[in-house]
C-alpha cells in the first residue's frame, strides 16, 4: 500500500486520529472524480478553518512544479466528499482568486511557514480552494441520535486541543490571524450547537421525560456559562496577548470538557429510545 492508502486506512479505522506527520495536525480526506477518467479518488490533506460549514486545502503538492491531480479533479469536477473523521459530507469546491486567495494564504504562511517554502520551491502560485459543505446543519454521520450526539462533542474536543497547542505555540508577536479564525470558528460552532439543543433536543428530552427537569435546566445554565466564557475568548482575540489567551482556552476546556461529559452521562441512555 502507498503512503497515501496508510494513511486513510489508519484515519477511517481510528475516526480521523493518524500518527507520524500528521499527528498533531488539522487533517482530512478529500474525494475528487477524476478529470479524464470519471473515477473517484481520495486524497489526504491538511486543512485550514474558515468559518462555520467552510475549509480551506492548499493545493502545494509538495512543491512539485505542477499542481495535483487532485486540484485538476475538482476543476473539472467541483462537487466533492469530504471526510472529516467525525462526519462525510458533500462540498463545492471553489478555486479563490486575487485578493482572497491572497489574504488566505498569508494566514497560512503566517501559521505554518512551510506553505510559503513549498510556494517558493514550486515555481508557481499555490491554488488555494474554499470546500463549502452543500447542506446547512449537522453533516452525515453516524446513524443513532446517541452517537451523533457523541461525534459532535468529540469534534469540538478534537478542535480545542489543537487550538490550545496552537495558542501554547505563539510567540510574543501575538495572535496570527488564523489562529484568531480557528477559535472563532470554534466559538460560532459551539454557539449553534448549544442554541440547537436549547431549542430542539432539551425540548423534546423534556416531553418525554418530565423528570429530567432539573438536569435540563442544569445543563442549559452550563451552556449560558459557556456562552460568557466564548465572549471573554473572543476578548482575548482582540487583545492579542497568547498569554491571556491560553488561559482563556483553559478554562473554556475545562468548562466545556465537564459540560459534554454530562451531558453524555445524562442524554446517550435516552436519546435512542422511540422517539428520540
Amino acid at each position: 500500500m502507498d503512503f497515501n492508502g496508510q494513511v486513510i486506512e489508519e484515519f477511517r479505522a481510528n475516526g480521523g486520529r493518524v500518527g507520524g506527520m500528521f499527528e498533531h495536525g488539522r487533517l482530512l480526506l478529500l474525494t475528487t472524480t477524476g478529470a479524464r477518467t470519471g473515477l473517484r479518488r481520495t486524497t489526504p490533506l491538511g486543512y485550514l478553518p474558515d468559518g462555520d460549514g467552510r475549509v480551506l486545502v492548499i493545493a502545494s503538492a509538495g512543491g512539485a512544479p505542477r499542481h495535483p491531480a487532485w486540484f485538476r479533479n475538482l476543476v473539472a469536477n467541483p462537487r466533492v466528499t469530504v471526510e472529516s473523521g467525525d462526519f462525510t459530507y458533500e462540498a463545492d469546491a471553489v478555486v479563490l482568486e486575487g485578493a482572497e486567495r491572497d489574504a488566505a494564504f498569508a494566514r497560512a504562511a503566517e501559521a505554518d511557514p512551510g506553505w510559503a517554502e513549498y510556494e517558493a520551491k514550486s515555481g508557481r502560485t499555490l491554488p488555494v480552494v474554499a470546500l463549502v459543505a452543500t447542506v446547512a446543519g449537522p453533516p452525515g454521520g453516524p446513524a443513532s441520535p446517541s452517537a451523533m450526539l457523541v461525534a459532535v462533542h468529540d469534534a469540538f474536543r478534537r478542535e480545542l486541543r489543537l487550538i490550545r497547542r496552537e495558542v501554547a505555540g505563539t510567540g510574543a508577536a501575538g495572535v496570527g490571524a488564523q489562529l484568531r479564525i480557528n477559535c472563532l470558528t470554534l466559538c460560532e460552532g459551539l454557539g449553534n450547537h448549544h442554541m440547537g439543543e436549547d431549542q430542539q433536543l432539551f425540548p423534546l428530552v423534556a416531553r418525554r421525560h418530565p423528570e429530567l427537569a432539573p438536569v435540563l435546566a442544569r445543563l442549559g445554565g452550563e451552556h449560558e456559562a459557556i456562552k460568557g466564557l466564548l465572549a471573554e475568548l473572543r476578548r482575548a482575540l482582540d487583545g492579542g496577548d497568547p498569554g491571556t489567551l491560553l488561559a482563556e482556552v483553559e478554562r473554556l476546556t475545562a468548562a466545556l470538557e465537564a459540560h459534554l461529559d454530562r451531558e453524555e452521562e445524562q442524554l446517550v441512555p435516552l436519546l435512542d429510545t422511540a422517539g428520540l
